[in-house]
């Protein structure tokens, strides 16, 4: 159980910080 959760999170987090690195990204555009 929490294996699935640890690995939620961490998929949860990678996703976050993709999105945040590709505006900061998008606006240096």
């Amino acid at each position: 159980m929490n294996t699935f959760y640890l690995i939620g999170a961490i998929a949860a987090a990678g996703l976050l910080v993709y999105l945040v690195v590709a505006l900061v990204k998008a606006e240096d555009l």
